[in-house]
């Protein structure tokens, strides 16, 4: 004979979320995990919210931070000690992250730092998964086998470099129901039309660069030269050639 249907467990809704937890550490029950990802299903929602301006659609972002409660759940080992909270929120920001992960780069980023960023970001949730905390720089850079310089640089030229979508609200636009969107304030395009956009973008936010900001950028990304090099080039300290990068590329994000 086919199983017979699961039968609901009356006695769910009245357990605390520990003894539930509990359980489905023991058991791993269907019906216990459906139950949890219900009740935790707010903690999903909030981390989700997080990432709602960058360009997504916010319905498609706590279906990713689902999914990544549904990870965290069966994963989750109530023995251990540590409050689910401090498990399940550095797995549902990993989703999340991941979600964003292969967005078009804006700005050439070099090979090495490429490689580099998620390999970083692996390291980033695996530590706050153990520690039950974000890490800092120092750990991360032991993790990855990188000094912590070079860890900022690829940090923040991955912030740096994302596209933003059209989908998007305007800058200055609010961002509830009914804003303008990127994607409504561009008129009909010509075959150079993405080009002069983006150069002009480029040459806006460059002037916002100090003179020696402008010439470590275009060393690093267009020559492609390594810090060091840098560093050799222009008589400084390969510590202050990553600082002068740091500030340089959040100054380009900020626009």
């Amino acid at each position: 004979m086919p199983d017979q249907p699961h039968a609901p467990d009356p006695e769910v809704g009245l357990e605390s979320n520990e003894d539930l937890l509990e359980r489905f550490s023991r058991t791993r029950d269907v019906d216990l995990r459906e139950e949890l990802a219900v009740r935790f299903l707010p903690l999903a929602q909030r981390l989700a919210s997080r990432y709602r301006n960058r360009g997504e659609q916010l319905e498609d972002l706590q279906q990713v931070a689902r999914l990544g409660l549904l990870k965290a759940l069966d994963g989750f080992d109530s023995l251990k000690g540590a409050p689910f909270e401090a498990y399940a929120s550095p797995t549902i920001l990993g989703e999340l992250r991941r979600h964003f992960r292969d967005k078009q780069w804006s700005l050439r980023i070099p090979r090495e730092l490429k490689e580099a960023i998620p390999k970083i970001r692996i390291a980033i949730e695996e530590l706050a998964g153990e520690e039950g905390r974000m890490p800092d720089t120092e750990e991360i850079a032991e993790r990855v086998d990188m000094d912590e310089e070079q860890v900022l640089e690829a940090l923040a030229a991955s912030e740096a470099a994302r596209v933003r979508s059209l989908d998007a609200p305007a800058p200055g636009a609010d961002p509830g129901e009914g804003a303008i969107l990127l994607g409504e304030q561009v008129g009909e395009t010509d075959e150079m039309l993405e080009q002069t956009e983006y150069g002009v973008m480029l040459e806006e936010r460059l002037e916002a660069l100090s003179d020696r900001e402008r010439e470590v950028v275009y060393q690093r990304f267009a020559l492609d030269l390594t810090q060091s090099d840098i560093a050799e080039k222009i008589g400084v300290s390969q510590m202050q050639v990553s600082r002068i990068l740091k500030d340089a590329l959040g100054k380009l994000r900020a626009g």
